[in-house]
């Protein structure tokens, strides 16, 4: 047990996905914090297949050159496993245990809950707090992942000559990740639902908050993978080529009406889909705002498209909007990449824990 809460502060903050790298480091700068830096690059087709590492000598490769974008001097990491590949649940369990008295309880229930033998895992816990319900017993969030989707991602960082602080859950980081954009949502998402969408090259993933907890998550098969393969088809490019095309916007003019449109179209349908299973599947109210996050979100008025067909205050995920930059951070750039970045922004907020 431990591998989700062990902490050796300063981080640096590494996002492996299906399509990229991104590393990020923050420091304090007053009552907030300061990019220092970060770098982001593609990844060769199926390095990661179905969220697990298939490529580990590739995808380090890239890590390590992107830390060197980066111009880090940090080498303590924390990096993420999907939500999809980890099992989270609420334990209720008596107070005033004490630690071994604890961890035998924990153990026990995550025979119950797991559906591996629990040598085959790597799990952890946090107690969260007392019981709201229940008095005289605390609530105690059990989080565990089948051992080697931790162990792939440790040997790629230790490879690209990284060492591994602390292996988080992605929607984990998101929620770390929220205060910082919250001064764009309504009330600053003070009580508030909050979705993000974080549309990512091959799955989009809805993960619901209230009150900054974590309470509903789905992943839909779509993704900016389908958009990049459609500019492909449509104007004889390379993969290489049409995913540098849509970022920096070197399309013919029909590009917008005849290719983004109905990928735009079809987009928001997987959002208002994944929002009826929410709330069919919950007794949780509706969502108040939602927030677009991956590398899709930075397709110009998306949030403006997304907020006019579902009808709910919609933002792109910025986290750095009011931080100050080190003077080695490109502006423009961060700009662009910023929602892209919001797992990395998580994981690196991790040095600050208390």
């Amino acid at each position: 047990m431990g591998w989700f809460g062990k902490r050796t502060p300063p981080l640096l903050g590494v996002d492996i996905s299906a399509a990229a790298v991104k590393v990020l480091e923050l420091s304090r700068f007053g009552p907030s914090y300061r990019v220092e830096g970060y770098g982001v690059a593609p990844l060769a087709r199926n390095s990661v297949v179905d969220n697990v590492i298939a490529e580990v000598e590739n995808v380090a490769s890239v890590v390590r050159a992107v830390v060197k974008q980066s111009r880090t001097q940090l080498r303590q990491a924390a990096v993420a496993v999907p939500g999809s590949l980890a099992i989270t649940k609420r334990l209720t369990l008596p107070a005033g245990l004490d630690d071994e008295e604890l961890e035998a309880q924990i153990l026990a229930e995550a025979q119950r809950h797991i559906p591996y033998a629990l040598e085959e895992v790597s799990l952890d816990f946090e107690v969260l707090g007392p019981s709201p319900k229940y008095s005289k017993f605390v609530e105690v969030l059990l989080v565990a992942t089948r051992r080697e989707n931790v162990e792939d991602r440790i040997a790629v960082l230790e490879t690209a000559g990284l060492s591994v602080s602390i292996v988080d859950v992605e929607p984990f980081a998101i929620e770390h990740a929220l205060d910082l954009v919250a001064p764009a949502l309504p009330s600053g998402g003070v009580d508030r639902t909050i979705a993000v969408a974080d549309i990512g090259a091959m799955v989009t993933t809805i993960n619901v908050f209230h009150r900054r907890e974590l309470i509903y998550t789905r992943e839909q098969s779509f993704g900016g993978m389908q958009l990049t393969e459609e500019i492909q088809r449509r104007y004889g490019l390379s993969y290489q080529e049409a995913g540098l095309a849509k970022k920096q916007g070197s399309l013919p003019e029909n590009y917008p009406q005849q290719v983004l449109e109905p990928f735009r179209r079809a987009l928001v349908e997987q959002i208002r889909r994944a929002f009826q299973y929410y709330l069919s599947s919950t007794a949780q109210r509706g969502v108040d705002a939602i927030v677009l996050a991956g590398g899709c979100a930075a397709i110009p008025d998306l949030a403006h498209y997304v907020e006019a067909e579902m009808e709910v205050p919609t933002v792109v995920a910025d986290p750095f909007a009011n931080l100050t930059l080190a003077g080695r951070v490109d502006p423009d750039g961060l700009r662009q990449d910023a929602p892209a970045l919001l797992v990395a922004c998580g994981l690196a907020l991790r040095s600050f824990d208390p």
